[in-house]
């Protein structure tokens, strides 16, 4: 009976339970795992993360079809940004890649046709909800952050 229950045990222990993860990008396995967060929907909002081995063998499998060590270490080396802020009351945000966003609500009759309207800052371009723009993953990391702002 005791050897019924260890096994069990260990298989939970292995894998942390419910571990929550963020989008840095749009394809399969493109994901970090959260190790912190502080001051969620305030003006100093933080989410600390890091990148896995298992989450980049995703990514190397599943969309490269690539199955090797190689792509995993390669896949590893992304540059990355591995805290992403924000201040919830003015909508300021910086992603994964290290861009700065701005989010300016509810879209309201503008030429894109997403629902949030989210501005990249340095580029001044707004996101227009196609893959390229990075929009749904941009929104899920700021819903994230500041979960009182989107609805």
């Amino acid at each position: 009976m005791r050897r019924l229950l260890a096994v069990p045990c260990a298989v939970m222990l292995a894998a942390p339970a419910g571990a929550a993860t963020l989008y840095y990008g749009s394809r399969v396995g493109m994901e970090l795992t959260i190790v912190k967060k502080a001051g969620i929907g305030s003006t100093h909002a933080s989410i600390l993360a890091r990148h896995s081995r298992p989450n980049a063998r995703v990514y190397c499998r599943e969309y490269a079809h690539d199955f090797t060590e190689a792509c995993v270490d390669a896949e590893m080396t992304v540059p990355l940004h591995f805290e992403i802020t924000a201040n919830c009351k003015t909508g300021e945000f910086t992603t994964f890649y290290g861009a700065k966003m701005l989010f300016q609500g509810r879209n309201k009759g503008t030429d894109v046709t997403t629902d949030y309207r989210i501005t990249a800052v340095d580029e001044k371009v707004v996101l227009d909800g196609s893959g390229a723009s990075g929009y749904d993953y941009t929104l899920d990391q700021f819903k994230a952050l500041c979960p009182n702002r989107v609805r």
